[in-house]
């Protein structure tokens, strides 16, 4: 199976609508913060492994506190992923964090001090 074929970006969207919905319902870690988003998700093609992008709207101590929450119940997250999507194999889950809209926020606050000046 190729790294963008039909299948595999059809298993990417499941798998991350289905982690939105665990990290929202179904954790309880008051770490894991109120605003935690599922940017993206990649699950490699042999289905063994699954890298998902996380966004937290805070500070960086709540994105810390966040990962900490998800690294520390991956094993429960792999379980509940386990019993929504019937899959051959249930990824390992690795979860990065996004840095991607704090990023544009700071590039367009940078253009709009240039344009003002």
């Amino acid at each position: 199976m190729r790294k963008n074929s039909v299948k595999n970006t059809r298993i990417n969207g499941e798998v991350q609508r289905a982690l939105a919905e665990i990290i929202r319902g179904e954790l309880k870690d008051p770490r894991i913060g109120e605003v935690t988003s599922v940017v993206a998700v990649e699950v490699a093609p042999d289905l063994k492994t699954c890298k998902v992008w996380i966004s937290v709207l805070g500070d960086e101590k709540a994105q810390a506190d966040t990962l900490a929450g998800l690294n520390s119940a991956e094993g429960f997250i792999k379980n509940q992923l386990a019993r929504k999507i019937n899959l051959r194999n249930t990824p390992q889950i690795r979860f990065i964090m996004d840095q991607s809209i704090a990023y544009g926020v700071s590039m367009s606050k940078l253009i709009d001090d240039v344009n003002r000046e």
